[in-house]
């Protein structure tokens, strides 16, 4: 996808960035999250237990995704 991404004339950095995003968002999201079942393994913490108070998390992750990935400035104004 990132020759595409780079023929369309995407900035590799915010690419990489939206990408980067949306991976953790996957890991996040229960019920198939990786980084959900590590992270409750880590906390001594039922997943079925933790299943409600993560979705705000997962929120605020997608808003943030969103906002990358609408606004190209949010990830290279540094550059």
């Amino acid at each position: 996808m990132f020759p595409i991404a780079k023929r369309l004339g995407i900035h590799d950095i915010h690419y990489s960035m939206v990408i980067v995003c949306a991976m953790n968002v996957g890991l996040m999201m229960p019920p198939i999250g990786v980084g959900f079942y590590v992270a409750c393994r880590i906390g001594d913490a039922k997943p079925d237990a933790v299943m409600v108070a993560i979705w705000p998390y997962i929120a605020a992750l997608l808003a943030g995704t969103i906002a990358i990935a609408m606004v190209p400035w949010f990830s290279t104004f540094m550059l």
